[in-house]
């Protein structure tokens, strides 16, 4: 029996041939799509959540604090709660590091008759403190203490940033439920269609006393089919961009400063799965408004 269903719904697919290569490319289309926003999403919060675990706090001090305040200062610092290191750096110091950073251009920094640079601790965070909400509460404990001018740990930059993926994901989110509609109403007309050009067998079938198990299980199959088929062709698709896109930018940037993953394969089959479950509803909404008229 089970053989009977699957011949039935590969017949079928073959028998309207045109309506299913549509529905296919269209689910496929659905699959890259959504795919593209979840490997852009996961490679990006993995950047985001790299850098998180690299923020450091720059702590700038007043030009009055003596060693004494600066002494007092770290003790202080170091005593916060989720504060793993405070180091101090001193103004001769942090010239000499932008000396070498700057490399050739250090010789723009002969000129100066004295050091603009200020004294300042570099704060280090424990892991658990790593997130934006501690960083901004550790900050402003530390702009708290005396002696203190500034702190920074490029507040601006990660906020901007944070906003700038909060933007995508709505428009992902937004784009990703168009297209499951759009994908569902397509799938559910296409069985529509197929119901309707064979309404007179199914009207027999039940004449003689076909339930409507036998009846739908064919369908369903072959929505589930398209579902899965149209996913797996989806994610190929994503793979391929995705290997000649990654090689382009491995190309341009090195692969130690970024590193760009494709998906896992937890995710992969849940897209596949995904994609059967819609080519599944599509079929159930059909067949029910179909076989209740």
């Amino acid at each position: 029996m089970k053989l009977f269903f699957f011949k039935r719904a590969i017949q079928d697919i073959l028998n309207n041939r045109f309506l299913n290569t549509v529905t296919l490319i269209t689910i496929s289309l659905s699959v890259l799509i959504v795919s593209s926003f979840a490997l852009f999403f996961n490679n990006t919060n993995e950047l985001l959540d790299t850098w998180k675990k690299g923020i450091r706090a720059l702590v700038y001090l007043n030009p009055d604090a003596d060693d004494a305040n600066r002494l007092d200062l770290k003790y202080n610092i170091q005593n916060l709660e989720g504060v793993s290191e405070a180091r101090f750096i001193s103004r001769k110091e942090a010239l000499a590091q932008m000396k070498v950073q700057m490399g050739r251009q250090a010789s723009l920094l002969e000129g100066l008759e004295s050091n603009p640079l200020p004294d300042a601790f570099e704060v280090r965070l424990k892991p658990e403190s790593q997130t934006i909400a501690e960083i901004e509460r550790l900050s402003k404990a530390i702009e708290a203490l005396p002696h203190i001018d500034k702190v920074e740990y490029g507040q601006q930059w990660i906020g901007k940033f944070t906003s700038i993926i909060n933007v995508f994901k709505f428009v992902g989110s937004a784009m990703g439920g168009l297209f499951l509609v759009a994908t569902l109403f397509i799938v559910a007309n296409t069985v529509r269609l197929v119901l309707y050009s064979r309404q007179e067998e199914i009207a027999i079938m039940r004449l003689v006393g076909a339930t409507d198990r036998f009846i739908k299980t064919p369908f369903y199959i072959q929505g589930m089919a398209l579902g899965g088929l149209g996913g797996i062709i989806g994610m190929a698709g994503l793979y391929i961009a995705f290997h000649f896109i990654s090689e382009k930018f491995h190309n341009s940037l090195s692969a130690e400063l970024l590193d760009i993953h494709f998906l896992s394969l937890e995710m992969i089959a849940g897209f596949v799965a995904g994609s059967m479950l819609i080519g599944w509803i599509g079929c159930y909404v059909s067949l029910k408004q179909f076989l209740k008229a």
